[in-house]
């Protein structure tokens, strides 16, 4: 009998299937004890079915936007968001596992004709995608496993000179000169000026308090910067005209594309904005983030420390501010000059041996 009971106890169950046995007690009724032995039986001869280790690419792709838009800056969403519509259109409807190395390479040599970082980087994103996958027990696959990155002819990065940078200056109306000035004199990130409140303002200590997203784990992380004369007489005049019922030390009133409706907040991007004064100030083309570099290389110019540089900067690597860094230094001018020396005695060697064979 597999179902039983105990006078004070209650009901159990108790069978052998295929040579292993399975009880369990107390059941108040014997109803009970029947239904859990029936439950068992099926869990025993139809065991689940494992948790499915595949899914459509589309829906990865979301998940995995989802993720970056809580996790990362909101550049870093928007440049996935933008590769992502591209991927839906690629392959939307196909299954994780439908996705080949071949399909990926012929597409990433397509992008190549635009360029390699741009290749490169549809890679990365790509890569971390199928990462992220495998990692959330979504996907086994990473088709991008294998593939190499495309070589990349690197140029020493524009960066204008100071005069450049004031002509744009003097043509932009006073409230986006201050928005430059304070880019400028922080040397801080489009994001991070865009997110200053008046909360991150200390006019008493003469510092801001810029915050950024690019640390490992997506978290916003605090610095302080210390205010130049000209930045504290800048943020010294808005506080004082600033609208009480406005957080931040930089808004603009906008139509939404979401909604259509007109709403006030912080700037997100203002690309744009740069080729036009560029334009109006007759110089060569360049964006906010250049302003950055240039403060660093002027910094170093004027013997600062790397690492005060870069903690200014707000680099969490010395080798990231190094790449900020485009000047030539005394040493490395000291040390063209020894070679200069030495080719002096080659050049009287030359000029001496054309005259012998004269």
């Amino acid at each position: 009998m597999s179902t039983y009971s105990k006078k004070g106890k209650g009901w159990r169950y108790d069978f052998l299937l295929n040579g292993v046995r399975y009880t369990q007690a107390w059941f108040k009724t014997k109803r009970e004890a029947k239904q859990a032995e029936t439950d068992k039986r099926k869990e025993v001869l139809e065991p689940p079915l494992a948790a499915p280790t595949d899914m459509e690419f589309l829906e990865l792709v979301n998940r995995r936007l989802d993720h970056v838009r809580a996790y990362n800056s909101e550049r870093h969403y928007a440049d996935y968001r933008y590769m992502a519509k591209r991927w839906g259109q690629q392959w939307g409807q196909l299954m994780c596992s439908e996705m080949t190395q071949e399909m990926i390479e012929q597409f990433l040599l397509k992008r190549n004709r635009i360029s390699s970082f741009t290749a490169n980087k549809e890679l990365r994103y790509l890569r971390a995608t199928f990462n992220f996958g495998k990692k959330k027990g979504f996907t086994t696959c990473n088709p991008t496993d294998g593939i190499d990155f495309l070589p990349v002819e690197k140029k020493p990065k524009y960066i204008p000179p100071p005069g450049d940078i004031a002509k744009v200056i003097a043509v932009a109306d006073r409230d986006t000169q201050d928005y430059l000035y304070t880019i400028h004199d922080t040397m801080g990130r489009m994001s991070e000026v865009n997110r200053l409140t008046w909360d991150d303002v200390n006019l008493k200590d003469r510092y801001v308090v810029l915050y950024t997203r690019k640390k490992r784990g997506g978290h916003l992380t605090p610095r302080k910067v210390a205010m130049t004369e000209r930045l504290f007489q800048i943020l010294l005049r808005r506080h004082a005209e600033r609208d009480l019922n406005k957080p931040w030390v930089f808004w603009h009133t906008y139509w939404s594309s979401k909604t259509g409706a007109k709403c006030v907040g912080p700037y997100k991007e203002r690309k744009k904005i740069m080729r036009t004064l560029c334009g109006k100030a007759g110089v060569r083309y360049f964006r906010f983030h250049a302003i950055r570099h240039s403060g660093a290389s002027i910094l170093e110019n004027n013997n600062i420390s790397i690492g005060t540089i870069q903690r200014i900067l707000g680099h969490e690597n010395r080798s990231t501010t190094e790449v900020y860094l485009h000047s030539i230094g005394d040493a490395e001018k000291e040390a063209m000059a020894v070679l200069d020396e030495t080719g002096a005695f080659f050049t009287h060697g030359f000029t001496h041996g054309n005259e012998h064979i004269n």
